[in-house]
């Protein structure tokens, strides 16, 4: 589908019909000043982010000023578009990033790649396809005002990762930032960003469509980290800033970083003075992002294997990737997951990963397993209210034994922690019937 249909479709407007005869030249202009009035529509209809910070007036003395090139080690690149700022570097596979290596991160697994974007056409392709992908932008809201000056990528190259810097030193270097990222994404399968779906992606695809070019990202499958990273690391962190995965899953810690909210007014300032000090901590900071969605790529990669061995996590972490696998219809894959943390001392963990493998086998008509499972869970937890309804349950349907059936039932409303008043009338009329039952059973 082109940007000019699914723009159609955004405003909820139809396309225009051709007329024979007409002067495409001037069709073409009209159409481009249309598009731009719908996207301008489209996004102001978004709310507005946090202003940009202004840049500490002595931060760097003014009659001290250096070269762009002076501080950062970089060349001007010329296309047919004009000119931009690029910057490359690479690192070894031996080069750790927190808890992993370059090595760890080029070997991750792409079947599980494919898993936590739930897109199939991933399982097949190669780790080195991957082009991850992080700006830095004038305004933290979007809008069509809104500029990525800053395009970082990264990708694998034999054993390294290379990391490319696309920087605009002036606004009018935006046509030829944006061919060398149409350039990069043609040689490359897959794109891999942290919540580029939202922001990122969009906001380029954007300034395309404002400089007269197609759209790059069109029909590239996407590995958006956010998503899985809510899914699973969100149960046990305050949030899933990048930032944050990084200190207390990635184990790295920055050091001198300037935070994202400074940065667009940093860059202003560089547009007054010209000062490549000014962007020296913004280049590191774009950096370190396009090499933490390399790693964490990597993690929750790991954390979702179906072999438990060797894992680079925690036993809670695993519950959910559990849960992931069977929510994706892999049931097999959840349960070898859940079959693991049995055997681990976790406590409410290994519980709840009881409590998903009997509702497994309970589906699968495993009725001795799923017994056996909340058998366990009451010799452990005598008032664990899951395993006595689901044991209730059993008695009454399968084994037909009603008395028991009611002393389960029984033994759940005796129950005042996490009794719910929903639960307990399903309880309770469960009780009346069982109550029925035992005594037409004695008559």
């Amino acid at each position: 589908m082109s940007v000019i249909t699914r723009l159609h479709r955004l405003t909820g407007e139809n396309a225009p019909e051709k007329k024979p005869g007409t002067d495409h030249g001037r069709d073409r202009d009209r159409t481009m000043n249309g598009l731009r009035r719908r996207v301008e529509a489209i996004m102001s209809r978004r709310p507005a982010g946090r202003p940009a910070a202004p840049v500490r007036d002595r931060l760097f003395d003014e009659s001290d000023a250096r070269d762009l090139a002076e501080v950062i080690r970089g060349e001007v690149v010329r296309n047919d578009h004009g000119s931009c700022f690029v910057v490359d570097d690479s690192l070894e596979e031996s080069v750790r990033h927190g808890a992993l290596s370059v090595a760890d991160m080029r070997g991750v697994d792409m079947k599980q790649i494919a898993l936590l974007a739930h897109d199939d056409s991933l399982a097949d392709m190669d780790p080195a396809g991957a082009l991850f992908l992080d700006t830095e932008t004038t305004g933290l809201a979007g809008g069509t005002g809104t500029t990525a000056f800053l395009i970082g990528l990264g990708w694998f190259e034999g054993s390294s990762l290379v990391t490319r810097q696309i920087f605009l030193r002036d606004f009018d270097e935006e046509g030829a930032a944006l061919a060398e990222l149409s350039r990069a994404l043609r040689k490359r399968s897959f794109l891999v960003t942290f919540n580029g779906k939202a922001f990122d992606v969009g906001l380029l695809v954007t300034r395309c469509i404002m400089n007269r070019r197609e759209n790059p990202f069109e029909g590239i499958p996407h590995l958006d980290l956010l998503f899985p990273s809510r899914r699973l690391l969100g149960h046990r962190l305050e949030n899933c800033r990048l930032c944050t995965l990084e200190e207390q899953v990635l184990d790295l810690r920055r050091s001198g970083d300037i935070p994202g909210f400074e940065i667009p007014g940093r860059y202003f300032e560089w547009l007054r003075r010209r000062d490549g000090r000014l962007m020296e901590d913004v280049f590191e900071h774009n950096r370190v992002d396009v090499v933490s969605m390399a790693a964490l790529s990597a993690h929750l990669a790991d954390i979702v294997r179906e072999d438990p061995r060797n894992r680079r996590t925690v036993h809670e972490d695993l519950l959910a990737a559990a849960r992931l696998r069977l929510d994706r219809g892999d049931p097999a894959g959840g349960r070898r997951i859940l079959e693991h943390l049995l055997g681990e001392e976790s406590g409410e963990t290994t519980l709840e990963a009881a409590r998903a493998l009997s509702l497994i086998h309970r589906r699968a008509g495993n009725w001795r397993e799923a017994r056996a499972l909340w058998e366990q869970i009451l010799a452990e937890q005598p008032g664990d209210l899951f395993a006595l309804q689901e044991l209730a349950k059993w008695y009454e349907h399968h084994a037909r034994d009603y008395e028991q059936a009611l002393d389960l039932v029984e033994r759940a409303l005796a129950e005042t922690t996490g009794l719910n008043p929903l639960r307990r009338q399903s309880l309770v009329h469960r009780r009346k019937r069982l109550l029925r039952r035992s005594g037409a059973a004695t008559t």
